[in-house]
């Protein structure tokens, strides 16, 4: 059997995704065969198509994407929590670009009534982020000041939706005025636009001089410094991307500085670390949709083959919500 994958061979930009051909076995132990309907576009695809090295360098060629939705098409020996014809969805496992998989069982979470599949690819990996964000990482009560950045992006949107659920005053930035009433869409109270505001200052001055207790911050590089000085005493600033890249080395002593912040920069890869952890978390976003702490807005869909262009979109910060490639 074959299937069709967008693949890269070497890192590069998002012309090294290259539509391949390739081999597919027939699931073995604890395996199943999913055929994708909705393929769910991240960043991690982007760190994983250019990095030669680090926590993002996966083994060349590889196909891309870590989020899919599909349709079991055969189960191998004790595959025994999916049957054949279960909708299911994954996410955190190399290898989504692709019209059809074998991915082992335990990852497989089956997709209930009243959520597509594209809301599911959408969603998921993006979700189970933000219920640990909110959840483990700092746990966002009524009454807590939480600034997001790249409010009106995929986790950011949906930080804000369940953060001003929870009782947050959600403190949104953006790059543009256009994003900005999307950020007030998803529950920001207040958007800055980094273009033409200094959002550190904004959020001071929000907080009434106080800082905000928690920072969520996509972008890195850029936003690293200014992030740590919006956050008061005994707040934490959690790194959750590096959209402009690895933020440099940090002198510690920098956290006692300004008031003895906390600093996370957890992984989703831990929370989805065996079978329980990931129900936990499926449980956790599919309860945030149903009560409507979150809603799975798909801001973009493309055919599979055309993911090198939805990549250079992604890049350029031009797209809104989530991405689904349809295969």
């Amino acid at each position: 059997m074959k299937t069709r994958a967008i693949r890269v061979h070497e890192a590069g930009g998002p012309e090294v995704l290259k539509i391949d051909e390739v081999d597919l076995k027939e699931p073995g132990e604890g395996e199943a065969l999913v055929r994708h309907t909705a393929v769910g576009v991240n960043l991690i695809d982007v760190y994983h198509r250019t990095a030669t090295s680090g926590q993002y360098a996966l083994p060349r060629p590889t196909t891309l994407g870590v989020e899919a939705a599909g349709v079991v098409e055969a189960v191998g020996a004790g595959a025994d929590n999916v049957k054949v014809g279960d909708r299911v969805a994954y996410w955190m496992l190399p290898g989504a670009y692709a019209n059809r998989r074998v991915a082992p069982a335990w990852r497989l979470v089956r997709i209930p009534e009243g959520v597509t599949d594209q809301a599911a690819a959408a969603v998921m990996l993006k979700g189970s982020t933000v219920f640990y964000l909110l959840h483990d990482i700092w746990k966002v009560k009524k009454g807590d000041n939480m600034l997001v950045h790249t409010a009106a992006g995929g986790v950011g949107r949906l930080l804000s939706q369940w953060g001003r659920h929870l009782g947050a005053t959600v403190i949104g930035t953006v790059g543009s005025a256009d994003k900005a009433m999307v950020a007030k869409d998803a529950g920001c109270a207040h958007v800055i636009v980094m273009k033409d505001q200094d959002f550190e200052a904004e959020a001071r001055k929000i907080t009434g001089g106080r800082g905000v207790d928690v920072v969520y911050d996509s972008i890195g590089a850029d936003t690293f410094d200014k992030s740590l000085s919006s956050i008061r005493p005994l707040g934490m600033l959690v790194s959750v991307g590096q959209a402009s890249g690895p933020v440099p080395p940090l002198d510690i002593s920098k956290l006692a500085q300004k008031g003895s912040i906390f600093l996370s920069k957890p992984t989703l890869a831990t929370f989805v670390a065996n079978r329980e952890a990931i129900v936990r978390l499926a449980e956790g976003v599919f309860a945030g949709l149903k009560r409507g702490a979150i809603t799975a807005e798909v801001g973009l869909t493309a055919p599979l083959d055309k993911a090198a262009d939805v990549h250079r979109a992604l890049e350029g910060r031009k797209t809104i919500g989530s991405i689904v490639l349809i295969p």
